[in-house]
């Protein structure tokens, strides 16, 4: 039921606020993320290091919630941040902490309500951290698209190096 209303949020976000003449100005920075984020669903598939999890209905899992996060609420999400991103520097930082302060707080109420849990040495600073390089990224990203796959590639390394099993194995 919760996934449903946030998605209904999410839509009125859409038509009150997306400038939807400019959707394809987006669309490749909303790629981007689509698959940087499924890429990410695909590595950690035995070893989260956050998830979903559904209270209502049993068939709704983790699986579901992402792919309905993925393509209904972040295309709304980027179009809304880069729409409104401002033009001065200083108030470009602020935006971005307003934007990752956002973010952090719904995962801090969704894994308070039990909606959302940290695995495997994840926890909410880890996010907080996460959420401030992704803003960063995706205003890389759109524009610069190269520049944003060269500052993204040493930061997979590390959350690969960190946070996935298989390569402390390695060790």
């Amino acid at each position: 039921m919760y996934l449903l209303v946030v998605i209904v949020v999410y839509i009125f976000f859409a038509k009150k606020f997306v400038n939807w003449k400019r959707w394809k100005d987006y669309y490749p920075t909303i790629q981007f993320y689509i698959i940087c984020n499924l890429l990410y669903n695909f590595i950690f598939y035995q070893h989260t290091l956050w998830k979903y999890k559904a209270v209502t209905v049993a068939w709704l899992n983790h699986t579901l919630i992402e792919i309905s996060f993925t393509f209904f609420i972040v295309p709304v999400v980027l179009m809304l941040y880069l729409e409104y991103f401002p033009k001065a520097r200083g108030r470009a930082f602020l935006y971005v902490l307003i934007w990752v302060a956002y973010f952090s707080a719904l995962e801090y109420i969704f894994q308070a309500k039990g909606l959302f849990v940290y695995e495997n040495g994840w926890n909410t600073w880890w996010s907080v951290l996460f959420n401030i390089i992704t803003f960063i990224v995706i205003r890389i990203h759109y524009k610069n698209a190269l520049a944003a796959f060269l500052v993204s590639a040493p930061i997979i390394a590390i959350l690969l190096f960190l946070f996935h099993p298989a390569l402390h194995d390695l060790k």
